[in-house]
């Protein structure tokens, strides 16, 4: 038995002594990996600089009772740090008192835990404070603390732009997350890492490669503008319980998308940014009339004098009826006035007879205009639209004449939008783009400028009589109730009967759409809505679903971004020459003006709420009348007075720069809802 003890030991010596560099090494090989860290993601911000998409870090912290700072002496440096870490971890987190802090650490260090968890989740903010406590300010070898960082993504304004932006998920990423991933997520590091008890894992000091942040994204979205869009079309979807909806804002000289929202029905009256409708194609309706009267036009088929009858709204060819959507009546009307009744038979004869025996010529126009082909926007998963030719199995006697008013065929809204702001902006055809620029620490390593998909889809003639009949449409037609009194707008209205799988066209879903641009005159912006309503709604032309909020959007735009807000008008006279100086409560302006020893021509002072302003030589005061259902007049006035006034009509307020009020984005005597956002800029 000696001798079986003696060789028993001298085999464990050999083994710790001879073979131990050989077994530990053995040992680090089965518990060791080296890991890779994620780099801290690029930010994604709109052009004015507003963070729309970022990564913050996130903190699990763990401790390491086994270090050997803790172990020295008895463990006489965590017995002196305790007490005073134990009252700063209770006031940092409040979740426990002191006491109990002490006895959770107490245990941890009996039980020589080498992966105590302290925290999951911190903030860095959080974490900044923690690294100044006792004991943990002595640095990770002499505290044990470990701390385990992770990125986590954050959307500040929720779901503003949300589809567009992306999701950051670890697979399926949409939108610009998926776009520019290349870009936004930098190179990964390494670390090496020690596997202990319950699959935990302990990073190992002697080998870490620091990853390389992620660039950043500056869009081309405008924080307010889309703020704006998203508010409009989330209105009409609630009001008129639609399936779902999306509207788009394009700059006309550039291309650049100032907005784009896409909200889909969730769950009890809820829509969110669920899918991209934008650029996904459908029957596109009416708003392709469009392109049927510039193919007419350009070819010197008809001018828009050309008669054509509309036999009271319905025509039969092939067995097949034309309907027009409205019951009008009409018979013999001009080409210009059809196409301003959104007549579906005038569009289809127009077509047929001239068309009807070469298609080709038609479809090539398709094709000069870039329908039958991406936009080639900077957004990975856009739909290649659907235009047949003549040559197609699914062509048919009937597919021209509808191809016409925007059956038989599926384009997306971006790609409507993209014709109609070719239309205003003099015929050049420019590309939608969604990014201005990559940065790096600041400095831009890549810009992008706006690209000319065509320079020119017609002839400047051509180009006039369209430029005519879109203006028409809101004097004499379909949209003349959407027209502004303060400034002008050429546009469409659209209204397209969807099938609804299997069970066809029963259902009578309509789609709604608006497209269109304004000032007319000079115009700054190309608006689309497009709204696919539920079945049999009460409500489903694109005069009284898309148009309203395109008109809602158009207003604030122009009243935020083009026109003086005070051009909207207000309660009172005023002279064309006048303007206004200051506004506010009656009685503050009255004491204001004794002081300063004005001179006032009081008009109306009873109100609670007043305005001095110059009318020719005299300075007027006069009351205006405040409506709880009513946008009022907001120019003028100190910030103080607008926000209550706004709060106390149930309106959320957003505020922009220091002084009185310049601009605000809900125009004057527009009817408003509680909790409705209204954004004022101040000068």
């Amino acid at each position: 038995m000696a001798i079986v003890g003696l060789c028993i030991l001298g085999k464990a010596f050999f083994i710790q002594q001879v073979q131990g560099s050989y077994w530990r090494g053995m040992s680090d090989s089965l518990h060791q990996k080296i890991v890779e860290l994620d780099a801290e993601r690029g930010t994604i911000y709109s052009e004015d600089g507003s963070m729309l998409s970022t990564s913050i870090p996130q903190f699990d912290i763990y401790i390491d009772f086994m270090a050997d700072g803790l172990r020295d002496k008895n463990g006489k440096r965590f017995k002196e740090n305790i007490d005073s870490l134990s009252i700063c971890l209770a006031n940092l987190f409040g979740d426990k008192s002191s006491s109990e802090y002490k006895f959770m650490l107490q245990t941890g260090y009996r039980e020589k835990d080498r992966y105590f968890l302290l925290r999951k989740k911190m903030s860095f903010k959080e974490y900044q404070q923690l690294k100044t406590f006792p004991l943990v300010r002595l640095g990770r070898n002499k505290s044990g603390f470990i701390p385990d960082k992770k990125i986590i993504r954050l959307n500040p304004y929720k779901m503003l732009a949300y589809r567009t932006i992306g999701l950051l998920r670890d697979s399926n990423r949409v939108g610009l997350e998926l776009t520019y991933n290349q870009y936004l997520e930098g190179t990964k590091g390494k670390r090496l890492v020690r596997f202990i008890a319950g699959g935990a894992s302990v990073p190992v000091d002697d080998y870490e490669v620091e990853a390389e942040n992620g660039k950043d994204i500056i869009t081309t979205l405008d924080v307010n503008i889309q703020d704006i869009t998203e508010n409009a079309l989330m209105k009409m979807l609630v009001k008129n319980e639609a399936e779902h909806g999306c509207a788009i804002v394009m700059e006309v000289k550039t291309g650049k998308i100032k907005a784009i929202a896409n909200l889909g029905h969730e769950r009890d009256s809820l829509y969110w940014e669920d899918y991209n409708y934008a650029i996904t194609p459908t029957e596109p309706g009416s708003t392709f009339k469009l392109a049927t009267m510039l193919s007419l036009l350009e070819d010197r088929k008809i001018n828009l004098n050309t008669p054509v009858d509309l036999n009271g709204g319905t025509w039969q060819i092939y067995k097949r009826t034309v309907y027009d959507s409205e019951k009008h009546g009409l018979h013999n009307v001009t080409a210009k006035h059809a196409f301003e009744e959104s007549s579906n038979v005038g569009m289809a004869k127009l077509a047929w007879t001239h068309y009807g025996s070469n298609p080709n010529q038609f479809i090539n126009h398709l094709k000069k205009l870039k329908l039958d082909s991406i936009t080639g926007i900077d957004l990975k998963g856009e739909i290649k639209p659907s235009i047949y030719s003549p040559a197609s199995r699914h062509w048919s006697n009937t597919t021209l004449p509808w191809m016409a008013f925007g059956y038989n065929l599926t384009v997306s809204p971006l790609q409507t939008l993209t014709l109609y702001n070719a239309v205003a902006n003099q015929g050049k055809m420019m590309r939608p783009y969604l990014v201005n620029e990559i940065r790096e620490d600041g400095r831009t390593i890549r810009a992008f400028s706006p690209s000319v998909i065509k320079d020119s889809i017609c002839s400047n003639h051509t180009l006039q009589q369209l430029q005519e009949c879109l203006e028409g449409v809101m004097i004499e037609g379909t949209g003349k109730g959407l027209q502004s009194n303060y400034y002008k707008i050429a546009g469409k209205t659209g209204t397209a009967l969807v099938a609804n799988g299997n069970r066809g066209y029963a259902d009578k879903i309509y789609q709604s759409s608006f497209a269109g641009y304004f000032p007319a005159d000079n115009p700054q912006y190309t608006i689309i809505v497009v709204v696919k309503n539920k079945p049999h709604a009460a409500s489903f032309y694109g005069a009284s679903v898309a148009g309203p909020v395109f008109k809602e959007i158009a207003d604030q735009i122009y009243s935020f971004k083009i026109g003086k807000s005070h051009n909207a008008g207000d309660a009172f006279n005023k002279t064309d020459t006048g303007y206004y100086s200051y506004a506010g409560y009656t009685k503050d302006i009255q004491k204001v003006a004794e002081t300063l020893e004005v001179n006032v021509a009081k008009i109306d002072g009873r109100g609670v709420y007043s305005r001095i302003y110059k009318q020719g030589a005299d300075t007027v005061m006069a009351s205006q009348q405040i409506s709880s259902k009513k946008m009022p007049m907001l120019s003028g006035m100190g910030l103080k007075d607008a926000v209550y006034l706004c709060e106390h009509l149930g309106l959320k307020v957003k505020v922009t720069g220091k002084g009185k009020v310049l601009n605000q984005t809900i125009v004057a005597g527009q009817n408003i809802t509680k909790g409705q956002t209204v954004s004022i800029q101040l000068n």
